[in-house]
């Protein structure tokens, strides 16, 4: 399928690895133009060289942290006149309720719900002036199903969530779309860190875990970044433009929900 986006520019942060980058490429493949962004210089270039190589695109990358103001400026300016946005964030780390105080909910807000906030203020007025854009927000299948030991990410994550339903409404009538794409357990370094916390919690190994992780998912695997991706770049498509302010489960089934 030509997703008729070619030549189309976008901004997709934390894309050096993981679901960013499976964003990137598949953006990429279907001749989009990037501003790919992250905090590691070493990482992001290497990944950013091969997009070029791979699919002849121009490729722009800003090594920052865009939960900083500084951060924040820096892919705004890079990323001036884009038509697509593609936000996401690493994760805060897993715990319990009685070790989270201010400042750890703090930090969360800033990488997981303000950090997007800003740059959807910064660059969807651009692109609804030009009559046509697409946000992709990355957050978490927690929105819908909390996950106990996720409580920094779980209210981080719906705080953007809120954000969005009300602001996704009230631009989609200038040609711009917002959606949340919402992954379960896919095969990346967070996925990585996760299980190593079940090694940690239950004194087994690590290929046990990850056959205990699953076991739980009805498609009985892990995601992968291609697919994630994949379903990023149709969001971002020509045809995605009647599909406003949702939340879309990416999670082999593990959420059981019919609403």
């Amino acid at each position: 399928m030509d997703l008729g986006i070619k030549g189309k520019k976008a901004l997709v942060c934390a894309s050096s690895k993981g679901l960013g980058l499976g964003c990137a490429e598949a953006l990429a493949a279907a001749g989009v133009n990037l501003v790919m962004n992250a905090r590691g210089a070493e990482a992001l270039e290497a990944s950013a060289e091969r997009i070029r190589q791979d699919y002849g695109v121009e490729v722009v990358t800003v090594a920052a942290d865009v939960a900083t103001e500084e951060g924040q400026a820096l892919v705004i300016k890079a990323a001036e006149g884009c038509d697509i946005l593609v936000n996401n964030a690493g994760g805060p780390p897993p715990g319990m309720w009685h070790d989270w105080d201010r400042e750890d909910f703090i930090k969360a807000l800033d990488a997981n719900m303000l950090a997007p906030i800003a740059l959807i203020k910064a660059l969807v007025p651009g692109m609804m002036e030009r009559g046509w854009g697409r946000v992709v927000n990355i957050t978490s299948q927690s929105v819908r199903a909390p996950i106990a030991v996720l409580g920094l990410s779980n209210s981080a994550r719906t705080g953007l969530t809120g954000y969005v339903a009300g602001t996704a409404r009230q631009v989609a009538g200038k040609g711009v779309t917002i959606n949340n794409l919402l992954p379960g357990i896919h095969a990346t370094d967070r996925a990585d860190s996760l299980d190593a916390g079940v090694v940690k919690a239950k004194g087994i190994t690590l290929d046990e875990a990850r056959a205990e992780r699953q076991a739980g998912i009805p498609a009985g695997r892990y995601g992968t970044r291609d697919e994630f991706g994949a379903t990023c770049a149709f969001l971002c498509s020509q045809h995605a433009g009647f599909i406003v302010g949702q939340n879309l489960l990416l999670d082999g089934g593990g959420t059981n929900l019919t609403m």
